[in-house]
């Protein structure tokens, strides 16, 4: 499609502008990082700082007892196991219901929109009901908590994002695998799951994020720094009456870092996740 100079002009502005918006506050907690408390503190503000200040980056890497380096450590650790559980659950409850849901032609469609309803809801619906479960199994101030407590929020999501993508599989395949006598887990294995890898790594890259930036439920579910992950971790280090803003940007920082270089991974089946069915042959 031919676009006159003008369309052009003002695509290119709303895409400056766009940029502008998302890495403006990004560029600003990078220099933020690396900028000294005096810079950061000093009227009239120093954008540019004088020199590079590391170390906000040597206080939260180091692994000394009972540092701020061994909490943002210990923090990081559980993000990263709560992440990998709640999402290795979701996707063991999820592919099953979401083929079943799929092959069933429709008579299934209104349980799939009770289990997404549950999405809509806001998480503070079910703290009462989940601290009362996870109080009588002893599972509170525990990662595994916050693993089951994730699910409830990932699961719906992820069920919905697997259907469609197993929507996009034709049924034929799977049957004429049926016919020659294949088990419903070869089916899977062979067929259906290899089929829906774009769809099924859009559906890990959001459930990794959804909980690795889940902050209710790891706030209420513990108490403990041993348990705790980043982000109640990085409200603490604000919590003070005066907050090292240095030490804040670089814990942003770090935090963020494993997500983005899972997204660089998994960046071309998130795309082509993303536009399964948008086009039809």
């Amino acid at each position: 499609m031919r676009l006159s100079p003008l369309a052009r002009l003002f695509g290119t502005l709303a895409m400056i502008l766009v940029a502008l918006v998302v890495l403006a506050p990004l560029l600003w907690l990078v220099i933020m990082s690396v900028s000294s408390t005096r810079d950061l503190t000093t009227l009239p503000l120093h954008w540019i700082p004088h020199h590079l200040d590391f170390s906000h980056y040597r206080r939260l890497l180091t692994v000394r007892a009972n540092s701020d380096g061994a909490v943002f450590l210990s923090a990081l650790r559980n993000t990263v196991e709560v992440a990998a559980g709640a999402v290795t659950i979701c996707f063991l409850l999820a592919v099953p219901a979401a083929w079943l849901i799929s092959r069933r032609e429709g008579r299934l469609q209104w349980l799939l929109l009770i289990v997404v309803a549950t999405y809509m809801l806001p998480p503070l619906l079910f703290v009462v009901p989940l601290y009362h479960i996870l109080s009588q199994i002893n599972l509170l101030n525990n990662p595994g908590a916050l693993m089951i407590a994730d699910s409830t929020i990932v699961l719906p999501f992820t069920a919905w994002l697997l259907k469609g993508g197993i929507d996009a599989i034709p049924a034929e395949l799977e049957q004429a695998a049926a016919i020659d006598g294949a088990s419903l887990w070869r089916i899977w294995l062979s067929i259906t799951l290899p089929l829906a890898r774009p769809m099924i790594s859009t559906t890990i890259l959001f459930g990794i994020l959804m909980v690795w930036d889940e902050f209710l439920y790891a706030m209420l579910f513990t108490s403990d720094q041993n348990a705790q992950t980043l982000t109640v971790v990085i409200a603490n280090l604000a919590s003070g009456r005066v907050s090292d803003f240095g030490l804040l940007a670089a814990a942003g920082i770090l935090a963020a870092l494993p997500p983005v270089v899972i997204g660089i991974f998994l960046q071309r089946a998130l795309v082509a996740g993303l536009t399964a069915g948008g086009v039809k042959g």
